[in-house]
């Protein structure tokens, strides 16, 4: 095994529950190839997965969440049955005023802001959440919106920011953006805790900013993700909320509306702020939608149908919500969710909505992204496991749902194991919607090492067909995405 390493300037631990076995920070950015692989490599997987996660460089001062440490790409670049692994921290502004001062500067999540200032004003961007791929790099991004930091995809060295235009300076993007693959745009939602409290914005294959448009909210709210079909756009509103007197104080304090509806505004891509439907529905929260599509009824009507993982609602002895449990399980990063789905008539504005599945525990939904925006039939989901202490939520297994048949096939290696979000990776000349493979890490307890797992597509219940060794720690982290050989090359990837 060849390993480039270059050292860490620090050597330290804090002992915490979210900083201790595969939720602990690796120090070191390494690039190691030749690397032991349990089992055969396809030779027809060709590509790049990449993964974003926090691991903070600097001690944190005061008490740490999950959520604070600072963001680090880990890829392995697959190439005719080989592999190469290489990790970056994504150098932001905070992080380089770190590394200046040598010591942690920003509060956390679980700390006080500074007084007067909104959390949005006083916490780092640490760009820690989500990595996508567009217009030859990666996008680096951060769950409560920011700069946008631009990725070399070969080395992971940290280019910039995404500011190609004037009226992106500034503008919080939230890190459940968007890519089309079929026409090559990058679509984001932004928002925040002012006035008009959210933005919708594309921008086009080349880079350049398309269009930006304000979607006026009655306050602050607290949407995680987005979704797109071919022609429209579908914010979130939900009734999840921090507290406003809390907020003025610089602290967050969730509240859950329950006499609110939950809203999704319907914008066509390249639409205005007067072209915006509101649909209401069931009060509920959602962090990752799967996908969303077009389709026409029987009727001949066009409806949006979109499809997620919200959090169950949990019911009280009196078949009511029990708003304390749900917000206890937000709160501390329980897992409880439900496969669901919400549809949108265009025609007559009528909405359904209903579970698709709630006996599998599900998360972190992932399908074949050629077919995002269109009707897909599988998804790929992490199988969450019952959570053993708070704070550290169990990845513990992967689910494959077979949208058609209404089948699901799961499977879990027992205790010991921690899988991260996988995307799906199609093999090479693939002509089916699930003719590939899904690549993830995994952290291995039982042999105290992390690993990268390579499952057949067709056959998530076998498990993996070849598990690749690598030699430093992955902390548990977030998302991810697969970038096909043929676009590394476009993007003269070595």
């Amino acid at each position: 095994m060849g390993l480039d390493h270059i050292p860490a300037d620090q050597d330290w631990f804090v002992p915490n529950a979210s900083m201790a076995g595969p939720f602990a920070p690796t120090h070191s950015e390494v690039v190691a190839q030749d690397l032991q692989v349990i089992g055969d490599l396809p030779a027809d997987l060709n590509g790049m997965y990449v993964r974003n996660g926090p691991s903070p460089a600097h001690a944190p001062h005061g008490k740490y969440h999950w959520f604070d440490g600072d963001g680090m790409l880990h890829s392995v670049r697959f190439q005719g049955g080989r592999a190469t692994y290489r990790n970056r921290w994504v150098q932001t502004d905070g992080l380089k005023a770190e590394t200046e001062a040598g010591q942690s500067l920003w509060p956390g999540l679980k700390e006080r802001m500074p007084e007067g200032a909104l959390p949005d004003d006083a916490m780092k961007n640490t760009s820690n959440t989500d990595v996508k791929f567009h217009n030859g790099t990666l996008y680096s991004m951060w769950y409560r919106g920011g700069a946008v930091y631009t990725v070399d995809p070969g080395s992971l060295t940290t280019l910039g920011k995404l500011e190609t235009d004037p009226r992106l300076v500034g503008l919080q993007i939230s890190a459940h953006s968007r890519v089309d693959e079929a026409t090559g745009e990058f679509v984001f939602f932004a928002y925040g805790n002012r006035h008009p409290y959210m933005h919708h914005g594309v921008i086009g294959a080349d880079g350049a900013l398309k269009s930006l448009v304000p979607v006026e909210l009655p306050g602050p709210r607290l949407p995680h993700d987005m979704a797109i079909t071919r022609n429209y756009s579908v914010l979130h509103d939900f009734p999840l909320i921090n507290n406003p007197e809390a907020l003025a104080r610089g602290r967050y304090s969730l509240e859950f509306r329950q006499d609110w509806p939950t809203r999704f505004a319907v914008i066509p891509r390249h639409g205005t702020a007067d072209q915006i439907r509101w649909f209401e529905f069931q009060p509920r929260y959602m962090l990752h939608v799967a996908n969303a599509w077009e389709e026409v009824n029987a009727q001949g009507e066009t409806e949006i149908v979109m499809l997620g993982t919200p959090y169950a609602n949990p019911r009280g002895y009196d078949g009511g919500l029990d708003v304390q449990r749900l917000l206890f399980t937000i709160g501390t990063q329980g897992t409880d969710y439900e496969l669901y789905q919400w549809r949108m008539n265009l025609t007559t504005g009528a909405t359904r909505e209903g579970i698709v599945d709630d006996i599998l525990n599900t998360e972190f939904p992932m399908i074949n992204t050629r077919y995002q925006g269109v009707k897909n039939r599988y998804t790929y989901n992490v199988l969450m496991g019952r959570p053993r202490t708070l704070e550290q939520p169990h990845f513990a297994g992967l689910v494959k749902y077979d949208l058609q048949t209404g089948a699901a096939l799961a499977y879990h290696p027992g205790e010991g194991y921690w899988f991260s979000e996988a995307p799906f990776a199609p093999r090479d000349g693939a002509t089916e919607e699930d003719d590939g493979y899904v690549v993830g890490f995994v952290w291995n307890g039982l042999a105290n090492r992390s690993e990268v797992w390579v499952t057949d597509a067709r056959d998530i219940a076998k498990g993996p067909v070849a598990r690749v060794i690598l030699p430093q720690r992955v902390p548990h982290g977030f998302h991810s995405c697969w970038v096909r050989d043929d676009q590394l090359s476009a993007a003269r990837v070595a």
